[in-house]
C-alpha cells in the first residue's frame, strides 16, 4: 500500500452567515484539506446549502458532506446536489455517504429503520448509483426501485471524477468501500445506544486492524490500490500528561492505556506528541487523513503547521 500524504479536515456547522464564511476562510488559510458538514435532518443544517455558502468565500478549500444518510436520501438528488456544489465551487466538491444510524431521522421522514445488514445493503445501492450518475452513466430503474432509468444530464460536475467517501464501521461496508470508494472514513463507532445518538466504541488494535483488513480485502478483490483511509477524531485533548488523560477512558472501554493512546480516534498530548501519533498511525495502519470537529480548530491548525515544517 502506497503512503498517502497526511491531510486534516474540519467538520463544522454554520451558526450564522458571517462566522461561517469566516471559518471557511480560516480553514483555507490554515491549510485544512476540506470543510465538511454532517447530515442530521431535524437537528443539523442542510449540508449542501452550508457548503455552497462556504464555496463563495474560498478558492482552494475542498467542500464535502460527512456523511450523508443514505437511508433517507435519494441517489439522484444526492448526485444532483453534489454536481451543483461542484459547479458553484469550481470543482471542489467531495461527497461522503454513510448508512444512517440515527433512528429519529428515519422515523421523521416516514421510513422504518432496518437492521444493520439492511442499512448496509441500502447504502451500497445508493452509493453505487451516485457514483454511476456522477460519472455520467445511466442507472437502471430496477437497481434503485425507480419507474424509469435514472440519468443526470445536468448540471454535470466540473471534476472528471468527484471523490466519493464511504464512512462507517461495518465489515461489509468497509469491504465494498475498499473496492469502490475514493476514500474510506473510519469512525471507530459501534452499535447505536438507546438515546439514538451515542455509540459503543471499540478502539483496540485488533478492531482497528480488522476494519482496515476489510478495506484491503475489498481493494485486493478488484485489483486496485487501497484508497486513502480517513479517521474521525472523537477526542482531542492537549495535555502534558497523556496517560493520565485517558486513564478513565481506558477503564470504561476495557482498552489498555498504550493501545488507546495509539488509536487514531483520539488526539491526546502536546502538539508534538499528537504530530508523532499521526505519523505513527500512518506508518502502522496506513491512515493518512484525519477529520476533527470545530472545537479542535486551533489544535488541528498547529498540527498542520508542524507537519508542514517537518515535511
Amino acid at each position: 500500500m502506497s503512503e498517502h500524504p497526511i491531510h486534516v479536515s474540519l467538520q463544522a456547522s454554520p451558526q450564522d452567515a458571517s462566522s461561517w464564511v469566516d471559518l471557511a476562510r480560516r480553514c483555507e488559510d490554515a491549510g485544512f484539506r476540506a470543510l465538511l458538514v454532517s447530515d442530521h435532518p431535524g437537528s443539523g443544517p442542510s449540508p449542501f446549502t452550508a457548503l455552497a455558502a462556504a464555496a463563495t468565500a474560498t478558492t482552494t478549500l475542498r467542500l464535502g458532506t460527512y456523511v450523508l444518510n443514505a437511508g433517507i436520501r435519494d441517489a439522484l438528488l444526492i448526485a444532483a446536489d453534489t454536481a451543483t456544489l461542484d459547479v458553484v465551487s469550481d470543482g471542489r466538491a467531495d461527497v461522503g455517504i454513510g448508512a444512517g444510524h440515527t433512528p429519529a431521522e428515519w422515523e421523521m421522514t416516514g421510513r422504518t429503520r432496518p437492521d444493520a445488514a439492511g442499512r448496509i445493503r441500502h447504502l451500497i445501492d445508493v452509493a453505487g448509483a451516485v457514483r454511476t450518475l456522477l460519472d455520467g452513466e445511466t442507472v437502471p430503474a430496477a437497481d434503485v426501485g425507480a419507474v424509469r432509468d435514472v440519468v443526470l444530464s445536468g448540471p454535470r460536475p466540473v471534476q472528471e471524477r468527484v471523490p466519493l467517501l464511504v464512512g462507517g464501521n461495518h465489515p461489509d461496508l468497509l469491504t465494498w468501500a475498499g473496492a469502490h470508494a475514493d476514500a474510506v472514513g473510519l469512525s471507530g463507532l459501534g452499535r447505536t445506544l438507546p438515546d439514538g445518538h451515542s455509540h459503543t466504541v471499540s478502539w483496540t488494535p485488533a478492531r482497528i486492524e480488522a476494519s482496515i483488513a476489510a478495506v484491503r480485502a475489498g481493494a485486493g478483490a478488484v485489483g486496485r490500490e487501497v484508497p486513502p483511509l480517513e479517521a474521525l477524531v472523537q477526542v482531542v485533548t492537549v495535555t502534558d500528561d497523556r496517560r493520565g488523560a485517558v486513564t478513565d477512558m481506558a477503564q470504561e472501554t476495557g482498552t489498555d492505556v498504550e493501545d488507546l493512546l495509539a488509536a487514531p480516534y483520539l488526539w491526546v498530548g502536546t502538539t508534538e506528541e499528537i504530530v508523532e501519533q499521526v505519523r505513527a498511525a500512518r506508518q502502522r495502519w496506513g491512515i493518512s487523513r484525519w477529520v476533527v470537529r470545530a472545537g479542535a480548530f486551533d489544535t488541528a491548525g498547529e498540527v498542520i503547521a508542524r507537519l508542514a515544517e517537518n515535511s
